[in-house]
């Protein structure tokens, strides 16, 4: 019987939309879209780009470390950016920075909007446990 362990940041918008931060079923862990949140639930940095990262990236690691796994890890993301031509050099720049060596199968999708004024950034993930850390 496969063991289903959920991840929260316990932050309001989880119960207030109705969702895990992360499901790991198995080997595999389902990383929901994580955004500029800070301990709080409070969005931060509306506009700015880099610093959205930088705190969705900072998110990303505390659900990958609950479950004892690394960003090497990671098999597939997708990136929702708002403003994807002006903000695509930040994106690449990001991704290198963030994963190094590492190229997991990435998908990016420029979008009008996110949930909150001033969101330029969301990314959600899947995690394989069985490779290497």
């Amino acid at each position: 019987m496969t063991t289903i362990d959920v991840f929260h940041h316990h932050v309001p918008a989880e119960s207030d939309f109705g969702y895990s931060q992360a499901i790991r079923s198995g080997d595999l862990i389902h990383v929901s879209g994580q955004l500029s949140l800070d301990e709080a639930g409070d969005f931060r940095h509306a506009d700015d780009f880099a610093a959205q990262l930088k705190q969705t990236h900072a998110n990303a690691d505390k659900v990958l470390n609950h479950y004892g796994v690394t960003r090497n890890q990671i098999v597939s993301q997708t990136l929702y950016v708002v403003d994807l031509r002006q903000n695509a050099n930040a994106v690449t720049e990001g991704n290198l920075a963030y994963f190094g060596d590492h190229h997991p199968v990435s998908t990016v999708v420029g979008v009008a909007e996110l949930t909150f004024p001033g969101q330029v950034i969301e990314i959600s993930c899947v995690v394989d446990a069985r490779l290497p850390a």
